[in-house]
């Protein structure tokens, strides 16, 4: 669109002359609407660049023919008006304008607006996130759908009234294709953020600069409860995925709030698809501008629908509609079939959104809440059908809504992640209700069985309430994440040990979490991508809600005082009493029989039910009666229990009706049933019992007792009736309520009395038909010979049983006999097989009566035998007892050797059944003749082929037949060696008998033979004879090849030599075939196909049928010969032809010379070898072309060339010439290229001429020698000492082995020591990097090399020291030295920093340097023993304010009072450790707790005999007070201690006195104890005989506020003096076995947890080697299995010295001294600051700020003035704080020549800002302000042309700035460029001011290779420590030793119990607590102790355990 073109048809330009033919034009169209009869198309228009508003208005007035002086106006689609101001930012290029009256105007045509949507870089960036829709089982659709309701949600979010979202199913094809339409009131969208919309990818935050964002504005919203801020449109992408998951197009309408037009934009498939294939843009489209319902454009049928929705506009001030066509047909099926389940799924994504942060409260009255503005529609049509219409808000059984209606109580809290994250939760309690779990079902996680599928005497385990299912679903933003869930946290998952709770009560809580947008999800919304992550980090800090308010309390017990809380208020469980014993029950599965505890009796919501209690089931089938035997509970329980259900075993009443016993769930127990009605069911059921038989025969033929019967005689119907003791008929067993299952059956059987016993014949069984008795059809099947019994019995339904309740039921019985009758049918006997043709054989008969009783045949009956196909004769038929027709004979057809089946039909007349059919196969006779195909006496066939014949071998019936050895033999004559066929015939009777081919040798005409049949094992079956007529082979016999030149062929024979050019090409071979008669064979496909070549792959296959062959390629050295083999194969003949092709040489062609010795000379020497010169062909084949003449044609030429000795001689035996006596100039060493020419010819040679010998030493890379160069005392010096040995002239000597010393002063230090170096073969010598140690001031080295025993001397290097101020001298400790140390509790927070030489603080220290150790203090000295304690410092907070401090803060004081020690140290390296001054502490005890003895008395058994001793509970009692960790406190406590003695039930009064007969005693508490030294009980005190008491020793002290634990002393009361004594040794026994018990378990739980730790060490080692392993993958280093350490060791070797070569290696760097950071305010010179890779612009840049880089930079003025002051003003400094930053240039703003990032004109010279050149290997923040401030936009470019070029273009549209040339030239900003103040020096006359080059990337690779390398080296070794630790520890465990242990353990145990038990007392491990006041809950939150400290404990039980 040119402006020379004039703008095309209709169009125009605006611009000046200055804009020239095209350059920056920008086009935009213009739409002029202010008629309705104005034109419907665009108008294109040209702005040129530099045009104004009043050009481009004229320009439009023109175009269209309108007066400037009308009035009208241009605004953009969104109705922006073009003005002065706003023109050169809004009219871009291809923008759409309009031409309007004003700016309100309605549009009263539509426009098109040309838009593109290029998908935003993201796309790539963001592609490896989880993308679309993986559904884990669930159907995606739904949440497809709520990406869209997530648009709407944020387009409304600023509504003031009703929020209305709306989804249309259009499925109603009347009107149009099926439809989904997702309607909102929301704010709508602009033209240019609808384009916004359709940029895949383009995210809320990316939406900058020139996009204008459909979040326009986007401030990130304040919090609010649940995070429900409606901030859930976010990635740019699940819009767009979800409208093309649904369907196949969408077309999107938008209205916003302030704009009169529509705008409509349509995306399909279909039409992507369309542009793809016509190459148009696929990005790009229109955007459709319309008024308010306009639906002009809707034309196609399928989209009749729009009209109506369209027409809808009219109401609306703002709205956006998605219309979503092309519906998938299986989405559409799924939103018509499952409509209530999607919408309960959307209801639950949305709940919160729809009900408020508290969630669909059902029981609550409703308020107004903000969130009830939000109204969510679903609406859906068909055809015929009324609509269905729901609102999320009226759906109350979605998830969530039966979480908030089903909790009883809930538990909020917050969790606070690194950086924002903040998580709300709530956890939720639903209790257990009598019979039932009330955890809601989730149809996606179905976790119980209905009680109506449980069978009667099924076997339930209560099964947990939630299942399988996490316990908390996830939300962002307020909106269900649905992929995501927490399974739980460490603070709520079931504890190991039982808690506060029962384990079942962490089974019946859910919960959720509401997270905000700093934790991120998928772009489709499915799934969080690290949030269980995030929430499980240890520093996650959780916190509970009270009242709103946020608590911070130990999370874990608030939760388990919650949990326990619950519990006891709310669920309602049954209370399982009167235990009776464990048992198993083996009428149970394996693995359910065991254990059960037996209860008598249970109490379950207000009701106690007993055994003996008479009781009635519901949902049972039949529903039971009875009495209840015992309750069973799952599990070894001991004494009364709660739980949620068990059995109960009942007895069927009337136990006389129904002996049997049932076991049912207790939750069916009818609770509502009155035991007396009950009892009445019982006595009725006894009244009704059966007692007789009623039997009638309506139909006739009665049975009569003891009648013969003849056999078949029928028997008539029978009719039964069953009569009580009343004659009442009755058909079940008294009582309705059991069903089917006590039926009365009646069972008939007919019984035959035999010999061998009694036979049940017939056996029926008759139910009652209701309206008619019991019945039995008539019986005619009676026929066996013998006496009988009809028996008629009454039996159970089900079970069949004749008695019941120990009673018979009624019954009777009918004898009678059966008699023969008269036989009247036959069949046949065992024949004899097979049956062949034309062989006799037998047919045996035999007959039988009616009934099939055997019979004779006595009468003469003539046989007649009848077989379709057959010719049937027989000789006889014999009578008596054995009838046989004897002599049958068949013959006839049969259709294989396998024979043909046949019916026989055998008919004797006379018989009531007179004929039968006999079933025969019918095999083939034996053979007879044989038949040969072809029939024709003469054949006829080729040479070298078999004949086939057909040949079948027949019966005397023409059929084919087979038997063994049937061998069929062909015998050929007429010609020697002919075959012989043979054929086996012994299976079939017929084959192919064919064999090898017949073959006569140099047959050239036909030829005739003979061949004879026959069956040699078959004599009487005649040969058969046959003529042959052979004729020659047609095949291929012959292969000749010739070479055509002309009209001449010239046959090239078999291993034939041809002589050829080399390099050229044999055309025109040709080849010809012949077959066995001499005839040229035509080559067809066929043929062509089986020749082959061996000098191409490829044959050209239509020259191969013209008889050519492909043409031969000819080697082009003579030296290389080649085979060329034409071959042919087929299946007869294997045929080849070869040659071979000699090369000869072509044409001269080239001159070529080659070095004969080294190609090295030395300065000032001659070279040593010759040069040899031949003339070749252009294959390089030589060409005897010289002679001696040839010597004055030859020419040598060379720079620095000395010619005066050359000498040049011709080989005459090797035809060649040869040149000695080359020498040259003395130069810079270097390649040196010589020219040869003889005649026409030339070539080149290279020597390399090398350095003299040895004779000066110089430094390599290193600062200006004059001045001093700074070092700190104990660092290395900057660089490394590199010498170069030199020439006289300079240049580098490359000896190697010289011997290299440095001399240097006495108190002058170097590490390593000072050694002796070698040179290399380079003549360097690398002296490495020194560490210097010396006093304070000046001191000199320098470098001597001794070669040829003479010295060579070096340079004196100067040496200034400065002291280190980063060397650690010692460490300050600070902390609150006036702070108390109570056991058990923080310490107070300390503050270390470590001080370096110089008394400064040192910064940037890896805290896990800094470490705190602890122990008791001993008398054995203040060294840390083994086993301190270890702690590592916290993490900095944000109120820290000394850098460089460490802290230690809630480190936990020791349980145990004393005398501590505290050192902290700084671990400088491996080996070295700097310790602080050691902290004494004292630790104190904490509060008073609880009363313990001094000594544990041992447990009392007294009795109330006058013997004091036998009455005396203790002697010399002294009691304390002790804290939580058993540490003595309150010695300044006074008061008394209360003695009391009290039973195990609190209502027992009968409890034994004191002496004196009082029930308490008081004693005086004084200084922190009590001493009571006698408690003696009454004489004649009251007390139950054997049983235990207790004596409570209750602490009373004022002084003190809280109660504390009393000692609680149980005892022993017997009233029988013996008995106390046996008792006594008894307890005393037992007090040592619990104490032997203790240790032995205090050893295994030590152990156990030390196995446990070490289990998790070898885990964690394991992932730390895989993770390595992993990381040294990706860098494509692979470890093996075995032999690693050694493999690491020799890749770390490897890897160090490849990094190690890289140093060395030379590189560009700054010889200029540093300045010595004193302090961390001096970042150095700035020549220091920074390094440039490439050497051209390292040169240029350092010469342009060649004024600036012996500058010093500082952080702070003060540190500037330090310096100013410490070198007299001569150094030159520049502090950052005085910088005014500004003015600073951007480092991401874009070069001059691209204008609003487009490119303005295409540069030359690769320019780019001098500033990016640049790389900072520290501080880069303060780098880039320097050079920022000192390089500004400088640019680099590559040459003086190119800068001008730039610079012309540049200043056209802005200002320039300096521009630099890497050739070394200047132009200022000002354009002044030339002279010498604009041209840079060389790099070696910048006297290494110059910025030094980075060091290489591989080698920083290497770095990174060899750190991971030895962390993975330290990972195995960890991993094989911890390992061994582990199997060392197993193998303890497993010593004879600990099993010893643990078999003395399992006997103390059971040896306790039985004393236990003899001493009638209760165990002490279920000791009543009730005694005990206000017990104290705690939830173990003690850390793991150190592995040290665990295996000390370890060490110390076992010791203990092997005392006891």
């Amino acid at each position: 669109m040119a402006a020379a073109d004039g703008g095309g048809p209709g169009g125009a330009s605006v611009g000046t002359e200055e804009d020239g033919g095209g350059v920056g034009h920008r086009t935009v169209y213009l739409f002029d609407r202010r008629e309705k009869e104005s034109e419907l198309g665009d108008r294109p228009l040209q702005v040129g660049e530099r045009s104004d508003y009043a050009g481009f208005r004229a320009c439009v007035c023109q175009t269209l023919g309108i007066s400037p002086e009308e009035k009208f106006v241009i605004t953009t689609t969104s109705r922006k008006e073009i003005t002065c101001d706003n023109f050169d930012e809004t009219v871009k290029d291809g923008v759409t304008l309009y031409l309007l009256q004003s700016v309100n105007q309605l549009l009263l045509t539509a426009t098109k607006e040309r838009i593109d949507f290029l998908p935003h870089y993201d796309t790539l960036v963001k592609s490896g996130m989880y993308e679309y829709y993986a559904s884990e089982g669930q159907n995606p659709l739904p949440f497809a759908l709520a990406e869209l309701i997530d648009n709407s949600l944020s387009a409304t979010s600023r509504n003031i009234g009703v929020r209305r979202i709306q989804i249309k199913l259009l499925f109603d094809e009347t009107q149009g294709k099926p439809a989904v339409a997702v309607i909102d009131n929301g704010r709508g969208m602009t033209s240019k953020q609808l384009n916004n919309w359709a940029v895949y990818r383009l995210s809320k935050f990316t939406r900058q600069g020139d996009f204008e964002s459909d979040h326009s504005g986007y401030v990130r919203p304040v919090p609010v409860p649940r995070s429900l801020n409606s901030d859930i449109s976010y990635f740019g992408v699940g819009g767009k995925q979800a409208v093309f998951f649904v369907g196949q197009s969408a077309r999107m309408i938008s209205k916003p709030a302030d704009s009169q037009d529509v705008h409509e934009l349509v995306l399909s498939k279909e039409d992507f698809e369309k542009k793809e294939k016509n190459k148009e843009a696929i990005y790009s489209g229109y955007i459709r501008n319309r008024k308010p319902s306009d639906s002009v454009h809707i034309t196609n049928d399928d989209e009749r629908f729009l009209h109506h929705l369209i027409i809808e506009e009219k109401e609306k001030d703002s709205f956006t509609a998605v219309v979503i066509t092309g519906v998938q047909p299986e989405h559409i099926q799924y939103l018509k079939n499952y409509f209530h389940l999607w919408t309960r799924q959307l209801a639950h994504i949305y709940h919160y959104y729809i009900h408020g942060p508290k969630g669909n409260e059902i029981r609550t009255s409703k308020e107004v809440e903000p969130f009830n503005n939000i109204d969510i529609e679903i609406s859906m049509f068909e055809k015929g059908k009324v609509p269905k219409i729901v609102n999320l808000r009226e759906i109350q059984d979605d998830m969530q809504t039966l979480y908030v209606n089903t909790a009883a109580d809930s538990f909020e809290f917050k969790a606070h992640v690194e950086g924002d994250g903040v998580v709300e939760g709530i956890i939720r309690y639903h209790p257990f209700l009598y019979d039932r779990e009330t955890y809601p079902d989730d149809p996606c996680f179905p976790s119980k069985l209905k009680d109506e599928d449980d069978e009667d005497d099924c076997f339930i385990l209560e099964k947990a309430a939630r299942g399988k299912r996490p316990i908390f679903e996830c939300f962002w933003n307020g909106r269900l994440i649905p992929y995501t869930s927490v399974e739980d946290f460490d603070w709520c998952t079931p504890p190991k040990k039982r808690g506060l709770a029962p384990i079942e009560c962490y089974n019946r809580i859910s919960g959720a979490l509401f997270t905000n947008d700093k934790f991120q999800v998928s772009t489709n919304k499915l799934t969080f991508m690290d949030l269980e992550l995030k929430l499980k980090d240890k520093n996650t800090l959780f916190t509970r809600i009270l009242n709103g308010q946020e608590q911070r309390m130990k999370i874990d017990r608030e939760f388990a005082l919650w949990l326990k809380d619950c519990h006891e208020k709310y669920d309602k469980q049954i209370k399982f009493t009167l235990f009776k014993g464990v048992i198993t029950r083996p009428d149970l599965p394996s693995k359910k029989q065991g254990p059960w505890a037996t209860y008598a009796a249970i109490e379950w919501d207000g009701k106690i039910y007993k055994a003996g209690q008479l009781v009635k089931t519901i949902k049972t089938l039949p529903l039971f009666y009875g009495s209840i035997v015992r309750f069973f509970l799952y599990g070894d329980h001991d004494g009364e229990v709660y739980a949620t259900g068990g059995e109960v075993q009942i007895a069927m009443e009337p136990q006389a009706l129904y002996d049997e016993v049932r076991t049912v769930p207790i939750a069916k127990l009818d609770r509502t049933v009155a035991e007396k009605a009950v009892k009445k069911y019982v006595e009725d059921e006894m009244a009704r019992l059966p007692d007789r038989l009623s039997v009638t025969w309506p139909e006739g033929d009665e049975l009569l007792p003891n009648e013969v019967r003849p056999a078949g005689t029928p028997i008539g119907a029978l009719r039964i009736e069953i009569l009580n003791k009343k004659g009442e008929a009755m058909q079940k067993l008294p009582g309705t309520s059991h069903g089917g299952s006590k039926k009365l059956l009646v069972e008939l059987k007919v019984i035959l009395h035999s010999s061998s016993g009694n036979k049940e014949i017939i056996s029926h069984i008759s139910q009652h038909g209701g309206k008619w008795p019991y019945w039995f059809k008539k019986m005619e099947n009676i026929q066996k010979l013998g006496n009988y019994t009809l028996k008629l019995q009454v039996v159970l339904n089900e079970s069949n049983a004749d008695t019941y309740a120990g009673r018979p039921l009624p019954s009777k019985a009918i004898k009678f006999s059966v008699k023969e009758g008269k036989p009247e049918k036959f069949s046949f006997g065992l024949l004899d097989l097979p049956f062949r043709v034309g062989v006799p054989f037998n047919i045996p008969l035999e007959f039988q009566d009616e009934f099939g009783h055997t019979s004779q045949l006595v009468t003469d009956i003539q046989p007649v035998l009848e077989a379709s196909g057959l010719s049937l004769h027989y000789e006889e038929i014999t009578k008596g007892p054995n009838c046989v027709i004897r002599g049958v004979t068949a013959k006839g057809p049969v259709n294989s050797c396998q024979g043909k089946n046949y019916n026989l039909k055998v008919t004797l007349p006379g018989l009531k059944e007179d004929s039968q059919i006999l079933k025969i196969r019918l095999l083939p006779g034996h053979p007879r003749r044989l038949k040969v195909k072809p029939d024709s006496e003469i054949l006829v066939i080729e040479n070298g082929t078999a004949f086939p014949f057909q040949v079948e071998v027949l019966d005397e019936s023409d059929n084919i037949t087979a038997q063994p050895k049937l061998i069929v033999h062909c015998k050929f004559s007429g010609a020697p060696n002919l075959p012989v066929y043979v054929v086996d015939c012994s299976s079939s009777g017929t084959s192919i008998l064919t064999g090898s081919a017949i073959q006569v040798q140099n047959i050239k005409k036909d030829q005739t033979l003979k061949a004879r049949i026959e069956i040699p094992s078959c004599k009487d079956v005649a040969p058969v004879e046959k003529t042959i007529k052979l004729l020659p082979s047609s095949h291929v016999a012959r292969l000749q090849i010739f070479s055509v030149e002309g009209q001449k062929a010239i046959q090239i024979k078999h291993q034939d030599e041809v002589n050829w050019i080399a390099g050229d090409i044999m055309h025109n071979l040709i080849f010809q075939m012949y077959d066995e008669g001499e005839r040229e064979i035509n080559i067809t496909s066929a043929l062509a196909e089986k020749i082959k070549v061996n000098w191409t792959p490829e044959i050209n296959k239509e020259h191969l049928l013209q008889g050519l062959l492909p043409d031969v390629q000819v080697p082009t050295s003579v030296k290389d010969m080649r085979y060329c083999q034409v071959s042919f194969q087929d299946d007869h003949v294997s045929l080849e032809s070869a040659f071979t092709v000699r090369p000869l040489p072509d044409e001269p062609k080239h001159l070529k010379c080659e070095m004969k010795g080294g190609k090295t000379v030395q300065m000032g020497q001659e070279l040593q070898g010759e040069v040899v010169i031949i003339i070749t062909d252009q294959y390089g084949n030589q060409i005897q072309a010289f002679s001696p003449s040839s010597l004055s044609s030859l020419s040598i030429a060379g720079v620095g060339l000395d010619s005066s000795n050359l000498k040049t001689t011709f080989q005459e035996n090797t035809q060649s010439i040869s040149v000695r006596g080359i020498k040259f100039i003395p130069g810079p060493p270097g390649n040196k290229d010589l020219c040869f020419t003889w005649r026409e010819f030339s070539d080149f040679i290279r020597v390399q001429l090398i350095s003299g010998p040895p004779a000066k030493l110089l430094l390599i890379d290193w600062p200006e020698l004059k001045e001093s160069i700074p070092v700190i005392n104990g660092r290395d010096l900057q660089n490394p000492i590199i010498v170069q040995l030199c020439d006289q002239w300079d240049n580098p000597a490359p000896v190697q082995h010289v011997k290299i010393s440095l001399t240097k002063a006495s108190n002058l230090k170097l590490m390593p020591s000072n050694q002796q170096h070698k040179t290399d073969e380079k003549g360097r010598a690398n002296l490495g990097v020194f560490s210097v140690f010396a006093p304070r001031g000046e001191h000199t080295l320098q470098v001597k090399a001794i070669y040829n025993k003479s010295i060579i001397e070096g340079p004196i290097i100067k040496l200034m020291i400065l002291p280190d101020p980063e060397k650690p001298v010692r460490l300050n400790v600070k902390y609150d030295k006036d702070a108390s140390f109570l056991a058990g509790g923080l310490f107070t927070d300390f503050m270390i920093s470590v001080i370096s030489e110089d008394d400064s603080i040192i910064k940037n220290i890896n805290p896990a340097r800094i470490s705190m150790k602890m122990w008791k203090l001993s008398t054995s000295g203040n060294r840390p023993p083994a086993n301190a304690e270890t702690f590592s410092c916290n993490k900095i907070k944000d109120n820290d304010k000394e850098d460089g401090c460490f802290y230690f803060r809630d480190k936990v004081i020791p349980n145990k009072v004393g005398t501590y020690c505290i050192q902290f140290g700084f671990m400088m390296d491996k080996t070295n450790i700097l310790n602080s001054e050691q902290v004494i502490v004292e630790v104190l005890p904490n509060q008073p707790v609880k009363l313990v003895p001094k000594i544990k008395p041992p447990t009392p058994a007294v009795s109330n005999v006058r013997s004091v001793a036998s009455r005396t509970l203790v002697r010399d009692l002294h009691l304390s007070i002790t804290d939580d960790y058993d540490n003595h406190t309150g010695i300044d406590l006074v008061g008394t201690i209360i003695a009391t003695i009290k039973g195990s039930n609190e209502e027992d009064t009968d409890t034994p006195l004191f002496i004196g007969k009082v029930r308490t005693l008081e004693f005086p508490f004084v200084n922190g104890s009590a001493e009571i030294m006698s408690l003696v009980l009454a004489e004649s005190s009251p007390g139950r005989d054997s049983t235990e008491y207790f004596i409570v020793f209750e602490p009373r002290l004022p002084l003190l506020s809280r109660t504390l634990e009393p000692y609680i002393l149980p005892f022993m009361f017997y009233n029988d003096v013996k008995k106390q004594q046996q008792m006594a040794a008894l307890t005393k026994e037992k007090d040592q076995l619990s104490q032997s018990i203790v240790m032995y378990k205090s050893l295994f739980e030590a152990s156990q947890q030390l196995l446990n730790e070490m289990k998790c060490q070898v885990e964690e080692a394991r992932l730390k080697e895989a993770q390595l392993r992993n990381e040294l993958k990706i860098h494509n280093i692979d470890i093996p299995t075995t032999q690693q350490v050694p493999h690491i060791e020799a890749l770390l070797k490897r890897k160090l010295s490849e990094q190690e070569e890289l140093k060395k290696k030379p590189r560009r760097s700054c010889t200029l001294p540093n300045y010595t950071k004193g302090s961390g305010d001096v970042l150095g010179k700035i020549a220091h600051l920074a390094q440039i890779e490439d050497d051209r612009a390292a040169m240029v840049i350092s010469w342009h700020l060649a004024s600036d880089m012996d500058c010093v930079v500082t952080l702070t003025t003060d540190a500037a003035r330090r310096i100013y002051d410490e070198t007299q003003g001569r150094q030159q400094v520049l502090p950052l704080d005085s910088i005014y930053k500004k003015t600073l240039p951007d480092w991401k703003r874009s070069l001059p020549h691209f204008r609003n990032g487009k490119l303005y004109f295409k540069p030359i010279g690769d320019p780019v800002f001098a500033r990016d050149l640049l790389t900072f290997p520290d501080n880069v923040e303060h780098c880039e302000t320097v050079f920022g401030m000192l390089l500004g936009d400088t640019i680099i470019l590559d040459n003086l042309d190119a800068a001008n070029h730039y610079r012309k273009e540049v200043v056209k549209i802005t200002h320039c700035p300096t521009l630099l040339t890497r050739d070394g030239d200047r132009i200022r900003s000002n354009g002044k460029f030339g002279g010498l103040q604009n041209k840079a020096p060389p790099m070696d006359k910048l006297r290494g001011m110059v910025f030094g080059a980075p060091v290489p990337k591989q080698c920083l690779i290497l770095g990174e290779q060899i750190d991971l390398l030895q962390q993975y080296r330290s990972a195995v070794c960890k991993l094989d420590s911890v390992n061994k630790d582990l199997n060392s520890q197993l193998e303890y465990l497993r010593t004879p030793d600990m099993r010893k242990k643990k078999q003395e353990l399992d006997e103390h145990e059971k040896n306790l119990k039985l004393i236990e038990e003899k001493l009638g007392m209760t165990p002490i491990r279920k000791c009543n607590d009730s005694l005990r006041h206000s017990p104290k809950v705690e939830t173990t939150d003690c850390p793991v102790p150190p592995k040290r400290m665990r295996r000390e404990a370890t060490r110390q039980n076992r010791d203990g355990v092997l005392l006891c």
